[in-house]
């Protein structure tokens, strides 16, 4: 009977008590914002210009091989890899074979970039072979 007691009052006690989850919701607006300058760079466009990278996928998620040099800045529309985190196999080799037209051209920047893209996927196993063309873009003055 003292054990029936026991438990009684500890159950009680447990209903009475509870517990408490609070939850305040804050309306956010975005943050987005545009830097602007009064700056204009004059450029002058030169020669055709190319550069290469594949890239070796396992699994459609492990990225493997490929280049370590990258273009930075540069967006690349369409959204043709569809992975989050940065992982996107198409986005890193296009960054790549940007990287190396404008190295080894010496650009400043691609004029007109055409990105052709390969990828020959085995199911477990992908390949994304991509090639750049466009013309030197070399900026002579920013006034």
């Amino acid at each position: 009977m003292k054990h029936f007691a026991s438990i009684a009052a500890i159950s009680a006690f447990a209903l009475l008590t509870g517990c408490a989850s609070q939850n305040v919701s804050q309306p956010t607006l975005p943050l987005g914002g545009a830097v602007e300058t009064g700056l204009k760079a004059d450029v002058k466009v030169g020669e055709t210009i190319s550069g290469e990278s594949s890239v070796n996928i396992l699994f459609s998620v492990i990225k493997f091989g490929g280049d370590t040099q990258f273009a930075d800045g540069v967006t690349y529309g369409g959204g043709e890899g569809g992975f989050a985190l940065g992982l996107d196999p198409v986005a890193s080799a296009k960054s790549a074979a940007a990287y190396k037209a404008v190295k080894a051209s010496g650009a400043d920047v691609i004029v007109a970039p055409r990105y052709e893209v390969n990828v020959q996927d085995y199911f477990v196993y992908k390949t994304v072979n991509v090639k750049v063309t466009g013309n030197k873009g070399t900026v002579t003055s920013i006034r």
